[in-house]
């Protein structure tokens, strides 16, 4: 049940206002179908309008997480990722087309950032085990031997023989911040390839939808209230018709310290340059974007960076905007959600 409850309170709110939509929905010859599942340590759900075949999208949906999963999590015995670490610095492993897609992406990210979103930093997570049954907070010496361990540089891929090397024994990569956001646009290649018009998927956070609401109005995407205790509070909503919205911050996965009784926020999101649970001053970020594994890698790389650095690499981007939240509770947005932010907490200041 407490892992029950710390993988819901990951998920973004999704407030559907207005009309209806069932009647909307059978208006126009299709039927609401939804499903739930637990999968890339999240609970996600997929919510469709279509004929009398929904149920087997949905299935097709659900089969293509499964594969991504079994192929990219660092957890399973035998995925592609599981290969890769337990053949650092011995030989190359070759790997699915969707792992070395992800995984060149992921590289990419780590170029545009300067290396503020490396997924090498496995080493460093493993050692904190903030989201295992026994974290802790580990010594500096531990941090920084695990920390010679990351550098994304140390990263081989081989375009034709789709291979990936490490380069060190003991590195290790972790694609979970950017996995989800490949699950994501993949579910809703399925559902446009099936004929699905108007779609909403949640992956604990990653949210893509298609073609707004079968009202004709655009779906509203609540952002979290980063410091709400118990039940789940928006601060902000954003509209959108198509495309994906990504969260990311401090109240996803952390452990506070009790023990030396100092009340610190340990998180699970890490900067590379520490070994340590990034401290840009920022609690939360939101990404807006085509798809949702740019959102997803860049959500990370804002909350890592900080509000003015992170936001310059989102203004660089065609299509792509971001809003940061800030430990003082102010908000910080890209030039393109300017005047389209809906705030509806008061205790947070949108900084124009």
């Amino acid at each position: 049940m407490k892992r029950y409850r710390q993988i819901c309170a990951l998920v973004i709110a999704i407030f559907l206002l207005g009309a209806i939509l069932q009647g909307c929905a059978r208006a126009t010859g299709v039927r609401e179908y939804h499903k739930d599942i637990f999968a890339l340590n999240t609970w996600v759900n997929i919510r469709i309008y279509a004929g009398k075949n929904g149920p087997d999208i949905l299935d097709k949906a659900i089969k293509r997480i499964e594969e991504i999963e079994n192929r990219m999590s660092v957890t399973i015995q035998g995925s592609d990722v599981s290969r890769i670490n337990s053949n650092a610095g011995k030989q190359p492993v070759k790997v699915h087309d969707d792992t070395f897609a992800v995984i060149k992406k992921a590289l990419e990210y780590a170029e545009k950032s300067n290396g503020a979103f490396d997924i090498t930093i496995y080493p460093i997570v493993k050692l904190w085990g903030i989201t295992s049954e026994h974290p802790r907070v580990p010594t500096e010496s531990e941090i920084q031997d695990k920390l010679e361990l990351v550098d994304y540089r140390n990263v081989v891929i081989d375009e034709e023989e789709k291979t990936v090397y490490l380069k060190e024994p003991g590195m290790g990569i972790d694609l979970g911040a950017i996995a989800k956001g490949y699950a994501a646009d993949e579910v809703a290649r399925i559902l446009k390839k099936e004929g699905v018009v108007h779609a909403l998927i949640n992956m604990g956070g990653n949210v893509v939808v298609m073609g707004g609401k079968p009202n004709g109005q655009p779906w509203r995407i609540g952002v979290q209230d980063p410091r709400a205790e118990g039940a789940r509070r928006h601060i902000a909503v954003i509209e959108v018709m198509d495309g994906s919205v990504v969260s990311s911050g401090d109240y996803e996965r952390y452990i506070v310290d009790v023990y030396k009784k100092t009340g610190k926020r340990y998180h699970h999101i890490f900067d590379p340059s520490t070994g340590y649970p990034a401290n840009s001053g920022l609690m939360a970020t939101t990404v807006v974007a085509p798809y949702s594994i740019d959102a997803d890698a860049l959500s990370t790389t804002v909350f890592i960076m900080g509000a003015e650095r992170g936001l310059e690499i989102v203004e660089e981007m065609e299509g792509v905007d971001a809003l940061a939240i800030t430990l003082d509770k102010k908000i910080y947005t890209s030039k393109g959600l300017k005047g389209k932010l809906i705030v509806t907490d008061k205790e947070y200041e949108l900084q124009q």
